[in-house]
């Protein structure tokens, strides 16, 4: 069973995860952000993971702490979960359109974590997340996640649209890199024979 399970605990946020890589999709997911809860859906649902996102945070502030905070957290349940990364693709990437948007996400397990992200927004919030907090949910991920992340807005006119895109892609680009690649035989994914 590749599973993991996240406890982060600061003085803004108190965040619990459970993860399963080999999931159907099932989700249980409560940040106090609506759009938020929205975008870690599309997660489970596209990528079929199983996903508990339990979050308190300092709302009463703004949003930040705790869409950082979870990225840092799902980040660390997808390194436990995948282990040494052992015989899985590695690699993945996903084109995911929404109505006129058109989002690209490629991924590289490879241990060494780097994000690129390329977006134009149109406005400054999607619901009341800022957009200029996306970019930093994915740079927070790739650091924990220890995965190199590419990820772009091709086109949009609508940032509700663009960020959906965006994470249903993010999503099914995990679920290609995590899956068991079965002429790898178990071994390593990397000429170092390690990641």
């Amino acid at each position: 069973m590749r599973t993991a399970e996240i406890s982060r605990q600061t003085n803004e946020t108190k965040i619990q995860i459970k993860l399963e890589l080999d999931g159907t999709g099932k989700h249980e997911i409560s940040t106090g952000i609506g759009f938020f809860d929205h975008m870690l859906t599309h997660l489970a649902v596209h990528g079929l993971f199983d996903l508990t996102v339990q979050a308190e945070g300092d709302l009463h502030i703004d949003v930040h702490h705790t869409v950082e905070d979870v990225a840092l957290a799902l980040g660390q349940a997808f390194d436990q979960a995948l282990g040494d990364r052992r015989g899985i693709f590695r690699m993945g990437d996903s084109f995911a359109p929404m109505d006129e948007t058109l989002a690209h996400v490629v991924l590289d397990l490879s241990g060494r974590p780097y994000a690129i992200i390329q977006a134009d927004w149109h406005s400054p919030y999607v619901g009341n997340i800022p957009t200029t907090l996306f970019p930093h949910f994915f740079e927070s991920f790739a650091v924990t996640a220890r995965c190199n992340l590419h990820a772009r807005i091709m086109y949009g006119r609508d940032d509700h649209h663009q960020a959906e895109a965006l994470f249903k892609a993010w999503a099914r680009a995990l679920d290609a890199a995590t899956q068991f690649d079965l002429r790898r035989g178990g071994s390593i994914p990397s000429t170092k024979g390690k990641l």
